[in-house]
This record gives C-alpha cells, structure tokens and sequence, in this order.
C-alpha cells in the first residue's frame, strides 16, 4: 500500500463509508441497483482497491449493501427509523426491567431519572482524546486471547493499591475482575443463594439488585435506609425472625439515597453480622471519587465477612464494563470458578484500556475534574429545587444522586406518567424499595439533569 494511504488510515475509510451511507439512506443508488465495481468506485474516491473493498464490506456489515457472489454490490432497501416508543409501562416504571431498559435505549429528552452522567462528562473530559483514539483503532494491538479468568494482572495490582489506599488489605488472590458491579453481584449471588434463602437489601436501595435476586427466587428482606445508613432497630427485629445468608448495602454515596453510613452504624452493622452469622456485600460505586479515608465496611472488618464490590462504570464509562470483587481468598477462588464456568473471562481488551488510563495518569486528573463537576452540579441543582415543594432528608452527598420526598398526598406513579407525556423521564421511589410501597412518595434525582429548566417548570405546574 502506497505510504500516503497508510497517512489516511481508518479516518479516510470512516469518512467514505458514512457518505455512502447517506447517499444510499438518500436513495441514491435505488434499492437494488447495482454499484460501480471495486475498481471503479477506487479510482473515481481517489483511493486504493484494498480500501474501496473495506468500505464497501463495511457497508454490506452495516445492511446498507447486499454482496452477491459473482455479480458485485447492491443497494438495499434501508429499514426505516424505528417511531419514538411510549411504552405505558416505561412512563409508570412499575416494574424493574422498564426503568433499566429506559436508561439503555433513551426515549425521553429529560433524564431527571436516568442512573448515570451525562455522556459529556466523559467525553468532555481528560478522557474523550483516549476514547477517540480506542474508537478510531489508534490505541495499540489488540489481543486476541481470552486472558485469564482472573483478569488482566497489573489492572488487579493497580487495583490492590487504591485499595490499600481506603485501608482495605487485599492480596492480588483476593481480587477478581468482573464485567462492571453488575456481574459481580450476580457471581456473588449465584455463589451465596439458594432458593428460599433470606437476603438483607437496603429499602430504598439499588433496584437492579432486587432482580437478581428474584432470579435466584431469594426471600428478600428490605431494611429501611436513614441518612446514616440502615436502620439498626428495624435490623435487630428482622434478626429475631430471620437468619439472612447476606446483606446487601452501599456505605457511600447511596443509590438511590445519596446518603452515606455513619462510623457507629457500620460498627453495629458489623457486629450484627459476626452475632448472626451473616457476610455483608458491601458495593462502594462512586469510590474513585470519594475520599479514601470515609468509613468503609470493608476497611473495619478487613474482607473477613465483607465481599467488596467496585466498578469503573460510574466515574470512567459504563461501556467498559470493568469491575471487581475483594473477599477472602475461598470466596474469590470460588468467584472465579463460577465466573470460568458462566463466562470464561473478561474482557481483556477493556481492562488494558483501563489500567493504561490509570497507569498514564489519565484516570486520576478525570477523577480531579469529575469530583468538581458532581460538586457544583449538585450545590446547583439544591439551590433551584428548594424552591419546590420537594424534601430532601439526606445531609451527606458525593455520588450523582438525590432522594427527594414528594408530598404526603403525592401519587408518585402519576406523576411519574404525566412527566412522560411531556418527554420527562423520572425514576418514582417505589422502584427502589423491595415492597414497591408508594406510602412515602419520592423520586431519585440525577444531580446532572436535576436543574433542567424544562424539569423544574413541569414541578412548579405538577406540584
């Protein structure tokens, strides 16, 4: 190949196949007429055959060509756009999957509801050169092994050291890689449960969860979340009936509350566990953006019955899907067994990307520049919604989340329908607790969409 080809790269390749794919979008060629020969379309793009065959298998992976043997390429009847979807139960969010699958395919123009931030936090950031650069194929080889079950090693060491950075001991045998928190919560929970087994969970807590769980057809068992993390009355009175295999919770940053645990309860809490026999999956999301130092379950006990749950998906990209679990050395080998058996591995791709990010330096002055970002979004966002006639009882924040409590004679759900009709999509409280009560009605806020203008005027006119 010409040395002025391998100057264009795969830029010149992306630009040509998106204008063919306009053009044929276009109708220009018709459905079924026959494109110039390889040959022919290179010379009249200026470009070589190689790279002509390229875009043109691009085009055919991509539906907008069909390749028949022998004859050449054809233009194919494009699909028309899916209409905009307006699912009754996607406005109502009256069932998990909904709410999920809401925040993936993005219907609605205002997201006060929606689990993450906005995609310009991250590829406005520190970060968005070196996605461009993964994207346009300019970031290194790529292997083509699965790697090992495991995960990629110097990631896990990296790993190790902003753990013992929050106090948390773990040796490189104590930590497995995971395709984000997701993935190990349903490794743990495929590990620990049996049906009809008691499981603890935070009530309000992280909806995704209570999934899983029914999957496994666990008896879960909420414990209502106070600002200061679960309540330890109602703790000690469900002990006195149940003996749960596990207590899921979130010390920092809670989804959906935003709250954090305070010293005392996560000593209580600790001390319920080894009095009862129970493990605590303690799942630390926004850790990366919080101060090492904040009490953590996992710091006090030391990972004898806290299994330690972290991810990147929250404050380096969802679409990465890294993650990993910190435990003793039997759980983890375990983990790992189920992991080899369900998925073989991780994507060894993704976690070069990652440690290449930290080891660059690149993470950490993301992390800089995000923690503002969530700062000053969420001081904004209290300051225009205290002019409604929301509640917000939490103290400590962090993370992208408010808990904001409706009015007493509120119907959440309504609510929550009328915002859709109007393009606004919102998360209602019952979605977050185990029970789906609606007694005390409440919304999860996402602190980057939380001071839309259009957000806030459809609750001055709705409240």
């Amino acid at each position: 190949m010409p040395r002025h080809e391998n100057d264009l790269g795969a830029s010149r390749t992306q630009r040509l196949v998106a204008t063919l794919a306009r053009m044929l979008e276009a109708g220009a060629p018709k459905p079924g007429e026959r494109l110039p020969s390889v040959r022919q379309a290179a010379e009249t793009h200026g470009v070589s055959k190689n790279t002509m065959a390229e875009v043109y298998d691009r085009l055919v992976a991509s539906g907008h060509l069909e390749a028949r043997r022998g004859a050449g390429y054809f233009a194919r009847t494009h699909p028309a756009k899916s209409p905009r979807w307006e699912a009754p139960h996607v406005s109502q969010a009256i069932d998990l999957v909904s709410l999920l699958r809401e925040q993936l395919d993005q219907h609605y123009a205002v997201r006060p509801g929606d689990g993450r931030p906005p995609a310009s936090w991250m590829e406005k950031s520190e970060l968005g050169a070196h996605f461009r650069a993964v994207r346009d194929g300019q970031s290194g080889s790529v292997e083509f092994g699965y790697g090992s079950s495991w995960g990629y090693l110097p990631l896990r060491e990296r790993i190790s050291l902003m753990l013992e950075e929050r106090s948390i001991q773990s040796g490189l045998d104590q930590l497995l890689l995971t395709h984000g928190a997701n993935h190990a919560l349903d490794l743990i929970i495929r590990r620990f449960v049996e049906p009809g087994d008691v499981v603890f969970v935070d009530s309000p807590g992280y909806y995704p969860l209570f999934g899983k769980l029914k999957l496994a057809k666990a008896q879960i068992i909420g414990i209502t979340r106070r600002p200061d993390g679960p309540d330890l009355d109602e703790l000690a009175a469900q002990l006195k009936d149940h003996q749960p295999r596990l207590f899921f919770t979130q010390s920092l940053a809670h989804n959906p509350t935003g709250g954090s645990m305070g010293m005392h309860v996560a000593h209580s809490l600790l001390r319920a566990a080894e009095t009862h026999d129970f493990q605590i999956v303690e799942d630390d999301a926004f850790a990366d953006i919080l101060p090492p130092l904040l009490p953590r379950l996992a710091a006090f006990d030391q990972l004898r019955r806290v299994i330690y749950v972290g991810t990147f998906a929250k404050t380096l990209s969802a679409s990465l899907r890294v993650g990993y679990i910190a435990g003793d050395r039997e759980t983890v080998s375990a983990l790992s067994d189920i992991k080899l058996v369900t998925t073989v591995a991780t994507s060894d791709f993704a976690e070069r990307r990652v440690y290449d990010l930290i080891a660059g330096g690149h993470y950490l002055r993301h992390l800089r520049r995000l923690r503002q970002r969530v700062k000053d979004a969420t001081a904004e966002a209290l300051q225009q919604l205290r002019e409604t006639p929301l509640v917000f009882p939490q103290t400590s924040y962090g993370g992208f989340y408010l808990w904001a409590e409706l009015p007493h004679n509120a119907d959440e759900l309504a609510l929550c329908a009328r915002a859709a009709n109007e393009g606004i999509f919102l998360a209602p409280g019952c979605v977050f607790r185990p029970d789906r009560s609606t007694t005390n009605p409440a919304l999860r806020l996402n602190v980057a969409h939380a001071n839309d203008p259009r957000f806030l005027e459809f609750l001055r006119q709705a409240l």
